[in-house]
């Protein structure tokens, strides 16, 4: 869920500098790449964009449409609904790994950060294939 966390109050917090000089700088990419104003998803997790879904069982909720969480052990970028039809993208995004819905990186200079502009919009558009997709 969204939270009233400052977005720069945390992103000054990470640790180490390095880390947090490639937040702040994931921070330009997806505010440039989306238009959206970031929001804190919990107490970690920055995003950009929302959706609200609901599924055939019935379940719904809303999340956010895009973001990262600079965690310890690697730069964790979220790229809804997944990966599955971005392989040409990824192939020219550099040194990462891959989860379902998240992408880690351990830090930027590992990667073109062009194709992850390129790969933040095309999971923005496939994503709004599925659920609308609003500004935060």
């Amino acid at each position: 869920m969204p939270t009233d966390q400052s977005v720069e109050d945390f992103l000054e917090a990470v640790q180490p500098p390095g880390k947090a000089d490639d937040s702040r700088a994931l921070d330009a990419v997806f505010r440039k790449t989306t238009g959206f104003s970031p929001v804190m998803w919990g107490p970690s997790i920055v995003g950009y964009g929302r959706y609200h879904y609901r599924y055939k069982s019935g379940r719904e909720g809303d999340f956010l449409a895009t973001g990262f969480s600079p965690r310890k052990a690697a730069l964790s970028i979220y790229i809804m609904p997944g990966y599955a039809d971005f392989g040409d993208i990824l192939s020219r995004l550099g040194k990462h790994k891959l989860g379902k819905s998240c992408l880690y990186v351990n830090k930027l200079a590992d990667v073109d950060l062009d194709v992850l502009s390129e790969l933040i919009h095309a999971g923005l558009e496939g994503l709004n294939r599925y659920w609308p997709v609003e500004p935060t």
